[in-house]
């Protein structure tokens, strides 16, 4: 006996974890990515690395906070999910 995947008609999105996960990813990252950006400006000040090493170090952080949004929103959407039987 082996049971068949469910087809992707007999699933709908549930679109108030949608939405959720979604306004919290928003508020988060404008966290996260703030963070990145001034973490970037303060570093390069407090070790004198000029604008270019201020940059270089944004740029650092910044890819740091994607995958931070990313592990957050795989996470959110277990705890949430976006789709369920219909």
């Amino acid at each position: 006996m082996s049971s068949q995947p469910s087809s992707p008609a007999s699933r709908q999105i549930v679109w108030q974890s949608v939405v959720t996960v979604i306004s919290a990813a928003i508020l988060i990252g404008a966290e996260v990515f703030g963070a990145a950006f001034a973490g970037g400006w303060a570093l390069a000040i407090l070790f004198d690395l000029g604008d270019t090493g201020a940059h270089i170090l944004q740029a650092l952080l910044f890819v740091v906070g994607v995958f931070v949004m990313i592990a957050f929103i795989r996470n959110a959407s277990r705890v949430e999910p976006f789709t369920r039987r219909a």
